[in-house]
């Protein structure tokens, strides 16, 4: 029998994840209008105690709460460069954004908020989103308010995502498109893994799961990083059925080519090189070649097609309806 460690399964260890899930500004304004006009100094004190108005209800994951605060005909663009235009567009998709991401929460750090006239207002600033068990993402953004009615309202906001990337002088820079969470569905194995930085972008983190008919699921732990003795970038690899393992990563064309060493919870050794090519920003090929258990070998595993989730994958599993489909901005 062919240790599932060397079928198809390890394609789970390097494969990697992603779901990053953005999050609107966190701006808006929604107060009464009072019999006397208020003063510049006043919008600017109600648009500023209004943020926390808004932070409270985008974390309780109320869509609804948030999305009170657009005007009707309110534009917001995504740190991706997605566009959704009017309140009802966005309240969906804030929907399908707290249903795949539960337990999201935002803060706004040291907002910026000029009033420019007596029914507009501008705020820049940067807003932080944390979810459980991944590292916090930020962007930066500009939004402008407009008072309708005697009521503040947002009215267009656009996010610019901070780059996630390690400096440019990292080693582990051209492996920085593995974050994110991936999947695989295929009659021999259902594979999902999700990747994300360590503090300070010094090591990548994932977990994975393999699910196959008529075995236990396999889990496990994997950490690439840069070996700075060796001059290389190398991975540890821990599973749950008590194996662990470590690679050596070198690329090659658009390839990354890993030499792979792993000690079964047996105690026998198993050895393959595998080769990861990613096709486009949400798709990856994964193969396993010279594979080896204690030393005669076994056959290659074929291309293994592993794609990005998105955040409208993740609520199909939930069995909650996923909003309509949405246009698609230009990428920043």
């Amino acid at each position: 029998m062919i240790p599932r460690v060397l079928s198809k399964a390890p394609a789970i260890r390097f494969a990697v994840r992603g779901l990053a899930a953005s999050a609107i500004l966190i701006v808006a304004v929604c107060t009464q209008a009072g019999e006397k006009k208020p003063t510049g100094a006043e919008d600017e004190n109600a648009i500023r105690t209004s943020i926390q108005s808004y932070v409270d209800a985008y974390n309780r994951g109320d869509a609804k709460a948030v999305a009170s605060h657009w005007s009707e005909s309110g534009e917001w663009t995504s740190p991706s460069g997605e566009r959704f235009q009017g309140k009802a567009a966005i309240e969906r998709e804030l929907a399908v954004l707290f249903a795949a991401n539960r337990g999201v929460r935002i803060e706004v750090m040291q907002p910026s908020v000029r009033v420019v006239s007596a029914d507009a207002a501008v705020e820049e600033g940067t807003v932080r989103v944390t979810r459980p068990g991944q590292t916090p993402s930020d962007s930066t953004y500009l939004a402008v308010h407009v008072k309708k009615g005697g009521q503040w309202k947002l009215d267009s906001v656009h996010e610019t995502a901070l780059s996630e990337e390690p400096p440019a002088s990292s080693p582990l820079q051209d492996l920085a498109w593995l974050v994110g969470e991936w999947t695989d569905q295929s009659p021999e194995a259902t594979m999902a893994a999700t990747v994300a930085w360590t503090k300070n972008k010094t090591f990548l983190s994932y977990s994975f799961k393999v699910s196959a008919p008529g075995m236990d699921d396999l889990e496990g732990t994997q950490v690439i990083g840069w070996d700075p003795a060796a001059g290389t970038i190398r991975s540890w690899m821990f599973d749950s059925d008590g194996g662990f393992g470590e690679g050596t990563w070198s690329k090659k064309d658009k390839s990354w080519v890993v030499k792979f060493n792993q000690v079964l919870p047996d105690g026998r050794k198993a050895s393959a090189t595998n080769i990861y090519t990613l096709v486009d920003g949400n798709t990856l090929l994964w193969k396993s070649v010279g594979r080896k258990l204690d030393g005669e070998f076994l056959p290659n595993v074929e291309e293994v097609k592993m794609v990005r989730k998105t955040s409208r994958d993740a609520v199909k599993e939930t069995g909650e309806p996923a909003a309509k489909p949405r246009k698609r901005g230009a990428k920043k």
